[in-house]
């Protein structure tokens, strides 16, 4: 009977859905945006350690307090956590004292940031 009752759930789950469809569209207002952002110069706040430190560890500490990283690989294969774009270099001050605060209060030891220019896409 069990061996019923988790066919028939399992069958019901199966169909859960079908025939739906959901069409989503992108937003043409972030599309015509783009141009723009690109040609005016973008800041972004790097953080490094100086010491070998996993790369999921420092990101995921900069998530737990509300910091959104981005990591990427620049052109040497070096691996740089981001957080940014800013439009302005004063912002990216801002959000530096921010983490250099969050930083100094959590006692991270040998963790820098450092403002840079935003990498252009390759």
């Amino acid at each position: 009977m069990r061996k019923l009752v988790w066919m028939v759930a399992a069958l019901a789950l199966a169909g859960c859905g079908e025939g739906k469809s959901v069409d989503v569209q992108k937003p043409k207002t972030a599309v015509a945006a783009a141009p723009a952002a690109a040609s005016a110069p973008q800041w972004d706040l790097e953080v490094r350690g100086e010491t070998p430190q996993a790369v999921s560890d420092l990101s995921g500490w900069l998530i737990e307090h509300a910091f959104v990283p981005t990591v990427i690989k620049d052109s040497s294969g070096k691996t740089r956590i981001l957080i940014g774009p800013f439009s302005s270099q004063a912002e990216a001050e801002a959000r530096k004292v921010q983490v250099d605060a969050a930083l100094v209060k959590a006692k991270k030891q040998n963790v820098e940031s450092v403002i840079v220019e935003h990498p252009l896409a390759p």
